[in-house]
């Protein structure tokens, strides 16, 4: 469970100190390093009509150029950035793990590179190691003790929200600190639904054949992975079909993604006595005593209809099938960390069988991953030295500057909000904080111990430093300033009870961002990204905080009816067969409307700042350049660029079912044919694919 659910990333991707100088010029990382991606008109398929298909053509060369590897579930413009930025964080690690010298933050980084790189002492040791993780597990001798397991479960190794992409879910429930939607200035704690291992509830629920399929080979997984771990075959069948079965009983209980969206549908404030009064066959209080919790004046509640079910399955379940189920999540999150055997396997099912992926990828990137999860800003020091200069820094606040100047000025424009109204909208946008880079207090990891020779121990060690690390929030006034994502992540986010837009500097590079480059590429690369981030202060979920960041309606209700409409525009334009992917394929607009409307929003304010910038220098946007582009050419063929992508099916289809942003192709399309100005910009006429009537617009 995250600890906001309503953090609204960009882009989701494969994720104490002092404020850090940067007076040195930057370092490069070796020449092992992949060149990164910069948009060429050459690129660019003449070929194609930009009126019928604009993915088509600005992506389809750069497609054809770029085959999806064997170990990744896809490939785009941002995979060469992910690698550069793995070796920046691989080399750092390499360096300390060579020092003999190392020591506190140094040490700790080449001490969790060593142990996980060391593939011999994980088969020699791992099965041990697995056995050591069950023991508490399988020592169970009855339900009462259910309590007890789970908080040291989520402790440690089944953290209660997750810490990276090992697990996509937690057992039976989540637990949190969390922000008060009422009153964001106070951290409480939230209960969240939990318990499933696939992707969504869908997975378990759904008739169609491509589910039918996936549970199948769900089944047959579970069976393969309890034999591995020491199993007869009837024991591995018998525990396999009481995972299935509770899970399953826990799916029906869950409330849909969409309606998840809606932050009034997730907060119930209930006391200590209404949760246990839901929960009788569990004794919560144990469980919070022995979690560590601090006690808040009252927990959130996500999904009042998910306790019950969940009482009746531990109250009807036998203690056998229970221990079958507690045993499968420790195998689960810790087979990645054990035996190459056990990785493997769990790769077969997860990233295969879900994703498509044929291969895993190289080791050291995978330690790479998981160093970024669990120590990244020790990791992230380094990289910011050697990849955000301070001229990075200044270049991306101005670009944030005039894009929130230009929403100022959008919204003053508006025909369909009233003056109260833009009042607040107006004052929420100026009270936004924008943070760019990097934290300016970096954390301390100086509790954390690891150690050289065992990978499943410092992965359990540094996913419990951050269980006490967010447990010890609740009750204590929340920081604004701490950041969700690490440096090196190629992502931002919006996150609106703390009001804030972020930018780490891992997606300050190219193909988003160079300030190297002129300011047409810029403004339709990373000036979209900040758009579009800005954006979702408004959103459908976003524009029901107000400015302090509370869960607050401060719209009128001819505004908030107004606003809805451009809304529904919005996820009917995104509501639509897939037939490449498959029959019965189909998007679902209510799911993506917020990453939606941010897109279409973000391009908008874009366009504007650079309209805005070419007026103020007296220049024109429509004049063509050495290249033949014109700088509003080239702006939306720099958009769609940073999209580029290719993907396998199998990933495509579980990100329409489980995924709040649309499909590559639809960002690009969708949001350009709801835009007079790339109409303008490449003289499509009404009729055309790229131009929609009527144009759908939020913001």
């Amino acid at each position: 469970m995250k600890n906001n659910l309503f953090r609204i990333g960009w882009l989701v991707l494969l994720a104490a100190g002092v404020c850090l100088a940067q007076d040195a010029a930057p370092r490069v990382p070796a020449q092992n390093a992949p060149q990164l991606e910069r948009f060429d008109a050459s690129m660019l398929d003449k070929s194609k009509d930009p009126c019928v298909d604009f993915y088509q053509y600005a992506c389809s060369k750069w497609q054809a150029a770029n085959p999806i590897p064997k170990d990744l579930p896809s490939v785009g413009t941002w995979t060469p950035l992910y690698l550069w930025n793995q070796t920046i964080l691989r080399e750092t690690m390499e360096k300390a793990a060579a020092d003999p010298k190392a020591n506190g933050t140094e040490k700790q980084v080449g001490d969790y590179w060593k142990s996980c790189m060391n593939l011999d002492e994980r088969a020699a040791k791992g099965k041990h190691w697995m056995a050591e993780a069950l023991k508490p597990v399988d020592a169970m001798k009855n339900k009462h003790e259910l309590p007890k397991v789970l908080a040291h479960l989520h402790g440690g190794l089944v953290p209660a929200w997750e810490v990276d992409d090992d697990q996509t879910n937690t057992a039976m429930f989540g637990f949190a600190p969390y922000q008060d939607y009422e009153d964001s200035s106070k951290m409480v704690a939230a209960f969240d639904q939990g318990g499933l291992s696939l992707p969504s509830r869908s997975y378990y629920l759904d008739e169609d054949a491509n589910s039918k399929k996936i549970r199948e080979a769900y089944k047959k997984h579970l069976v393969r992975m309890f034999e591995l771990v020491g199993d007869t075959p009837a024991q591995a069948s018998k525990e396999a079909a009481a995972v299935f079965e509770i899970e399953s009983g826990l799916a029906k209980a869950q409330m849909e993604a969409v309606d998840r969206r809606d932050p009034v549908k997730i907060y119930h404030k209930q006391s200590l006595a209404q949760i246990k009064a839901a929960l009788p066959d569990f004794n919560v209080e144990e469980y919070l005593r022995l979690s560590g919790a601090p006690m808040p004046p009252f927990y959130i509640v996500t999904t009042l209809e998910f306790f019950p079910v969940l009482n009746e399955q531990i109250k009807t379940r036998s203690l056998d099938e229970l221990k079958s189920y507690l045993r499968w999540w420790t195998i689960m999150s810790t087979a990645n960390k054990t035996t190459p055997e056990l990785e493997q396997a769990n790769f077969d099912f997860f990233g295969t069988e879900l994703r498509g992926t044929p291969k895993m990828l190289p080791q050291w990137r995978r330690c790479v991953a998981s160093a970024d999860a669990r120590i990244g800003e020790a990791l992230g020091q380094e990289y910011v030295k050697i990849a955000f200069p301070p001229e990075s820094k200044a270049k991306a606040l101005e670009l944030a500057n005039g894009i929130r100047t230009a929403l100022k000025q959008d919204v003053g424009e508006l025909d369909w909000m009233a003056a109260a109204t833009k009042k607040q909208a107006t004052e929420k946008l100026d009270a936004m904080i924008q943070k760019i880079g990097y934290p300016d207090k970096w954390r301390d990891y100086s509790s954390l111990k690891i150690v050289p020779d065992n990978f499943l121990a410092n992965t359990d060690a540094a996913n419990a430093f951050e269980v006490r690390r967010q447990l010890n929030k609740i009750n204590k006034p929340v920081d604004k300033m701490e950041w969700g994502m690490t440096p090196p992540t190629i992502n931002a986010y919006n996150d609106p009870q703390n009001n804030t837009i972020n930018f780490p500097a891992g997606i300050l590079q190219l193909p988003y961002f160079d300030v190297k480059q002129t300011d047409a590429a810029n403004y339709g690369e990373i000036g979209a990204v900040i758009g579009h981030e800005i954006t979702h202060g408004f959103d459908d979920q976003g524009r029901k905080f107000d400015a302090k960041g509370n869960l607050r309606d401060w719209w009128s209700a001819a505004d908030a009816k107004a606003y809805d409409e451009r809304g529904n525009c919005i996820s009917t334009e995104y509501t639509h067969d897939v037939p490449e992917l498959g029959p019965g394929v189909k998007t679902n607009g209510k799911l993506t409307q917020g990453e939606d409307t941010a897109d279409n929003g973000g391009l908008h304010l874009a366009m504007m700042a650079l309209e805005n910038l070419y007026k103020a220098r007296g220049k024109s946007l429509d004049v063509p350049e050495a290249d033949g582009l014109t700088a509003r050419q080239r702006f939306y063929a720099n958009y769609a660029f940073t999209w580029c992508e290719s993907a396998r099916p199998d990933m495509e289809r579980m990100q329409i079912t489980t995924n709040p942003h649309s499909l590559n192709r639809y960002r690009v399309n969708m949001p350009v044919s709801n835009q007079a100005d790339f109409a303008k910009a490449f003289g499509c006429k009404a009729g055309q694919p790229m131009v929609r009537e009527p144009a759908c617009r939020v913001w």
